[in-house]
């Protein structure tokens, strides 16, 4: 055991792991991001206010509960450099940190802590393959570990990669995404209160279209949480 701690150490002194968020060199006791990127991360606070920008954002779309981000995401920002760490340079454990992190807040806030299963927004399996993980299925594994709620990572599926939206009117874009998901198994979410978890809320037309489908198999409520909301 001292041999291989010994062997890491040396490795880290010549080839040190840098932050996701800065890319400055961590320091010994710290993983993935740093302590002055945690400490300047921009906090949403969203889950501390029912009338929070993301909430807001699907008022009159699609009857959420609740609705919140962790962060708020910018270009060229610490945030945006995290993010795309962990969705295109294979870095995986990101999410599961995110989440935790983000999960500690919600088993605290209620509506977010009353839910009963935790349903990731599912990606079309051609990306899956290609990327090798679902990053919003690694942020709700996240929370389930600090909010022990359980996660039904299969219950909601994307059967049809969807074209671009930024040519289409908003019902266009809406119906077109509609179609993008299905239930696999409406038992698990049938009278539930279900948390759908994804990665970056922009256009909200993802969890509107994945809010609606949840709804029509028969959830209770459904409350979202995202990584980050675009600004």
């Amino acid at each position: 055991m001292m041999v291989k701690q010994y062997l890491n150490d040396l490795v880290s002194l010549f080839f040190p792991q840098t932050c996701a968020g800065c890319d400055v060199p961590l320091a010994y006791g710290e993983q993935l991001i740093c302590t002055a990127c945690w400490f300047h991360l921009p906090y949403t606070y969203a889950h501390l206010d029912s009338e929070n920008a993301s909430a807001r954002q699907f008022w009159g779309r699609v009857k959420l509960e609740a609705a919140a981000s962790y962060l708020y995401f910018k270009e060229a920002s610490r945030v945006q450099q995290i993010i795309y760490h962990f969705k295109y340079k294979s870095r995986p454990e990101l999410g599961l940190i995110l989440g935790e992190r983000y999960g500690e807040l919600l088993k605290e806030s209620p509506p977010f802590n009353r839910a009963d299963v935790i349903v990731p927004v599912p990606l079309h399996p051609a990306k899956l393959r290609k990327r090798g993980y679902n990053q919003s299925a690694l942020f709700a594994e996240g929370l389930c570990r600090a909010m022990q709620i359980p996660v039904a990572a299969l219950c909601l599926a994307r059967v049809k990669a969807t074209r671009s939206q930024t040519q289409v009117n908003r019902y266009a874009r809406h119906e077109n995404m509609l179609e993008a998901f299905e239930i696999r198994d409406p038992e698990i979410i049938g009278g539930k209160h279900v948390l759908l978890a994804d990665d970056v809320l922009t256009t909200g037309a993802t969890i509107e279209a994945c809010a609606s489908v949840l709804l029509d198999a028969g959830a209770a409520k459904v409350s979202a949480v995202t990584i980050a909301k675009a600004l």
